[in-house]
């Protein structure tokens, strides 16, 4: 067969791969005025979807969330212990409903407290608007609308070939400075545009067919697996700093890139060996051909994505997006945050969890450090967490200390972390403990130099 079928460029290929693809980019990453500086669309679409509900009707997004994690309660607690056969022969249903036992308890708990939370029934400290109070009526409406329009529109981002354009463009740079192949490139894309969740499944599917070593990997897992575009909206909305989106960007992007360069060449991930899965078959040639370019062999790549795309498909993905943050996603939050809002109002136990950074944070010249202290640590159970606690601190330098920390932590086990657990990625508990807080302190210092700039 002609090499020159898999390498042949056409207009409508290029058409295909670049509209969707600049739609996205605009959708996802410019920054656009409003009435309080600026925001990127997604974000504008959420908060008139916000608007759209709140003044009419205040309590139907958190009486519509309650019914989401309700059904997803039930549904997984069916999939779970019956294992019935609409289940079990679709795999977006057995990723979105067949969890471990830990999870299906924080989803039934989950359940409860948003119940509990939208009648006032029960414990006050339960439903109060310092703990679950907080999260069904504030955090979780603004969870509604963000996933909402970016599980819709993330196909753009995803499925239509940019990932693959910019992996190749980026592959020259990933050995060198992060000690990494080049495809590593593309998961780190893929999480950041999607979901730290598709970075760690990308991670370990192509660790599971030999593309990667252990060592790879584990740091890939760990330091590629960044939050996404979509959650860094809502942890910088929670804290009601929207009009200061593009240095919080600059400032996660900085904090990141100085992390995944040091990380790797430190333990517990610069001990992980060098050697591939057991069972991994032989991995192909990805090398790009002779005799092209960097850039061409990208955008072949990317127009073969792009042309292999059907509208079907695209909208498919669209709405398995929405349904598997609404689902995956909010009854975790609705758990962990209304149990960590309870401790961190009933008990000292984050002041002293935090009491450690108290100083490190007086000598940065951090305003309110006692207060800040308390949010270093409890990003470990869930991202969104030092956001809900950090809101009602008035200094705007330390909220936004608190909230690009938060997003730079990286591994949250509410999520990424128990996902890398139960993968095949190398890593145990303990590594994920000394990783967050490595991250921890490589980050803060960098990102409390950006907040002095920018205040």
């Amino acid at each position: 067969m002609d090499s020159n079928l898999h390498t042949k460029l056409t207009s409508k290929g290029i058409l295909k791969f670049a509209i969707p693809s600049l739609i996205g980019i605009f959708l996802f990453m410019i920054p656009i005025p409003n009435d309080e500086g600026v925001t990127i669309p997604i974000a504008r679409l959420a908060g008139w979807l916000q608007g759209l509900f709140g003044p009419t009707i205040p309590f139907t997004l958190p009486g519509i969330m309650t019914i989401v994690i309700s059904i997803t309660a039930i549904l997984t607690f069916i999939a779970v212990v019956i294992k019935p056969t609409w289940v079990t022969k679709r795999p977006f249903l057995v990723s979105l409903l067949q969890v471990s036992p830990i999870w299906l308890f924080a989803r039934i708990l989950g359940m409860i407290f948003a119940i509990l939370t939208l009648f006032n029934i029960g414990p006050e400290w339960i439903w109060s608007d310092a703990t679950g109070g907080l999260l069904l009526n504030d955090l979780i409406p603004i969870l509604f609308s963000v996933f909402l329009f970016a599980g819709i529109f993330l196909p753009l981002l995803l499925n239509f070939g940019l990932l693959e354009f910019c992996g190749t463009l980026l592959t020259k740079i990933m050995r060198p400075i992060f000690t990494l192949p080049g495809r590593s490139s593309i998961d780190c894309l893929a999480s950041w545009m999607g979901d730290g969740t598709i970075g760690v499944l990308l991670t370990s599917k192509q660790y599971e067919q030999g593309y990667y070593t252990k060592r790879e990997a584990a740091v890939i897992g760990t330091t590629f697996s960044v939050v996404s575009i979509t959650f860094s909206i809502v942890v910088l909305q929670q804290m009601k700093l929207e009009q200061y989106v593009i240095p919080y960007y600059l400032t996660i992007v900085l904090a990141g890139v100085v992390a995944a360069v040091i990380m790797p060449r430190i333990p517990p991930l610069s001990r992980k060996a060098d050697t591939t899965f057991e069972s991994a078959a032989e991995v192909p040639d990805t090398s790009i051909p002779k005799n092209m370019s960097r850039f061409r062999w990208g955008l072949v790549q990317a127009t073969r994505t792009a042309e292999d795309n059907r509208t079907s498909k695209v909208i498919k993905g669209g709405i398995q997006n929405v349904l598997d943050m609404w689902m995956g996603v909010i009854p975790i939050v609705m758990a962990i945050g209304t149990v960590a809002l309870i401790i961190a109002e009933t008990t000292p136990v984050f002041s002293y969890l935090g009491a450690p950074f108290v100083p490190i944070l007086n000598v940065m010249q951090v305003p309110e450090a006692a207060e800040a202290a308390q949010t270093m640590v409890i990003g470990f159970a869930d991202m969104f967490l030092p956001a809900i606690i950090g809101a009602d601190i008035e200094s705007d330098l330390t909220r936004f200390v608190i909230a690009s920390l938060s997003v730079s932590q990286l591994i949250y086990m509410s999520e990424v972390g128990g996902l890398l657990l139960g993968s095949k990625v190398p890593v145990r508990f303990i590594d994920l403990v000394i990783i967050f807080l490595e991250r921890t302190i490589i980050s803060l210092p960098i990102i409390v130099i950006m907040a002095h700039i920018i205040f």
